[in-house]
């Protein structure tokens, strides 16, 4: 905590030699996240870390005056977020989820399932292996992904001593990986929405062999899964859960809800399967319909055009009505026992409300201090030259600003505008190559940083400590982030998908087998 303190004062001490004029898109304006960052990884408490994030900011904005430093924070801040549509319907629409998951594992659904699993699958790998095909079939939406995954699948992990942090180490990478090359998915609708033209979709799904990152993310959990290999803190967590212990470290934050749930001992696995259909097609025409189609818009341009946030929320409250009536007609659960879901599943997903809304916040600090203009100067320096590189370096940038902001998205809509106004009408594929690198390096920013939303929904869905979670899993992104460099650079001089990620994919699964061999008998085995 000592030096957290000394190197918030470090850096509020440089910064004071600065104005609030001076700040304006320059590097100073990722402080906030930086600090946030820092402080997170050196204390390993998230909530106090994003709130000094979020002063910091506000100090910078302000020119450290204090009524101006705590007008932003409040006004600007907290409540401009929380009052921000888009955001609200996010977190309608994990409230709702939250009560979904609490009404499958009340039914018994989720313990029906883990009854069948415990007869079908005999293996931790082949616990993996459920966990990550179930991800890859939800693709819908990140966060649908991440709570449903993990509420179905935890009983079967936890049966095979799967660590808490491997398990969201799977949601995690089948949660914003997938979505990101999956057409039809909230992802897709809004990239589409930043890409100035009328074929948004089209050129999206131009851009799927090209993400290297999102592909070799797959291609390592399969190989992970299958090699039955693990490196880095994530050894340790995985060693101990052998042992019977699937945390490692004292932190549980959801142990005491997970032992009061009640449970109907009569659940069958259609109590499980059918909130998810229901769920999944709900959303889906909840998308729609917030992008025009029932009122005469065709299905790729409704979908291109819909709100994610509109279309979830939407799609997830008329999901639960439909669940409450199955359940009441099924006699699985009476009216009463789904009324209590309600607040129970409000009650599991607070944590993650709290880390949303700071994280939220502390974006809005960074976009008042314009990041965003920063972004671009370093994007638009190296467009004239290093053609061929750009790709990478695009990546790069992208990882660092995604990294530091913990948004994919935000970081889409500041790069994607600026890649398609260097490349349209002079080179169409370095610009489809281009946008690419920039999708996957958001999603490896997102990936690694511990205040992305998808990090904390993976936590959350996993039930394991967050920065359990970010720190097991930081190793593994990195090494796939840097074949994925590797693969950039080849797709610059190559302009060929199928050389590049023929290429990645050798040397992700070489490095694998290295490691197994290295691993040897003290490995993690079945």
């Amino acid at each position: 905590m000592i030096s957290a303190a000394a190197v918030i004062c470090l850096l509020m001490a440089a910064a004071r030699f600065t104005s609030a004029d001076t700040v304006q898109g320059t590097f100073w304006s990722l402080m906030p996240a930086v600090v946030a960052i820092v402080l997170a990884l050196a204390t390993k408490e998230v909530y106090s870390s994003l709130f000094m994030g979020i002063v910091t900011g506000a100090l910078l904005f302000s020119g450290f005056s204090f009524e101006g430093t705590f007008t932003h924070v409040l006004q600007d801040g907290f409540i401009h977020v929380l009052s921000d549509p888009y955001n609200v319907g996010i977190i309608i629409f994990v409230v709702v989820l939250g009560a979904v998951v609490a009404l499958m594992n009340r039914t018994g659904g989720s313990a029906a399932f883990g009854h069948w699993a415990e007869k079908h699958i005999k293996t931790r790998r082949g616990a993996m292996l459920a966990t990550t095909a179930l991800g890859i079939l939800i693709f819908i939406d990140d966060a649908f992904n991440c709570l449903t995954v993990g509420s179905v699948m935890r009983p079967v992990t936890d049966k095979h001593h799967v660590s808490r942090a491997k398990l969201a180490y799977l949601i995690d990478s089948t949660a914003a990986p997938v979505c990101i090359i999956a057409p039809i998915s909230s992802w897709a609708a809004a990239v589409s929405g930043f890409v100035p033209a009328s074929d948004g979709l089209k050129i999206f799904i131009q851009t799927i062999p090209f993400n290297f990152y999102a592909l070799l993310t797959l291609v390592m959990m399969f190989g992970l899964s299958i090699l039955r290999v693990d490196f880095g803190p994530m050894l340790t967590h995985e060693q101990n859960a052998l042992k019977g212990d699937l945390y490692t470290t004292p932190e549980r934050p959801y142990a005491q809800e997970e032992n009061s749930d009640k449970t109907n001992g009569n659940g069958r696995i259609a109590d499980l399967v059918f909130p998810i259909i229901v769920t999944v097609v709900c959303c889906v025409l909840g998308m729609l319909y917030s992008g025009g189609f029932f009122s005469g818009t065709g299905f790729v341009e409704a979908f291109a055009g819909s709100d994610a946030s509109v279309g979830l929320s939407l799609g997830s409250i008329f999901a639960i009505i439909i669940i409450i009536f199955y359940y009441c007609l099924r006699r699985s659960l009476s009216f009463h026992d789904c009324m209590e879901c309600l607040p129970a599943g409000f009650k599991v997903m607070v944590p993650a409300l709290l880390i949303l809304s700071f994280a939220w916040t502390l974006k809005a600090m960074t976009d008042s201090l314009g990041a965003s203009d920063f972004v671009r100067m370093v994007v638009k320096g190296p467009a004239s030259g290093f053609v061929s590189m750009l790709p990478a370096i695009i990546f790069l940038i992208a990882v660092g600003i995604s990294f530091a902001t913990g948004t994919s998205w935000g970081t889409f809509g500041i790069l994607i505008p600026i890649v398609v106004d260097c490349f349209i009408g002079s080179d169409y594929n370095m610009m489809i190559i281009s946008m690419a690198a920039c999708m996957a390096g958001s999603v490896c920013g997102d990936h690694c940083s511990p205040i992305s939303d998808t990090t904390i929904m993976s936590s959350a869905g996993a039930q394991c400590a967050h920065i359990n979670h970010v720190t097991t899993q930081l190793p593994y992104a990195l090494v796939c982030a840097a074949i994925s460099f590797v693969s950039y650079i080849i797709a610059g001089f190559t302009k060929n998908a199928a050389i590049s990620l023929a290429a990645g994919g050798g040397l992700m699964i070489g490095l694998l087998a290295i490691l197994r061999l290295r691993e040897n008998k003290k490995g993690i085995s079945d």
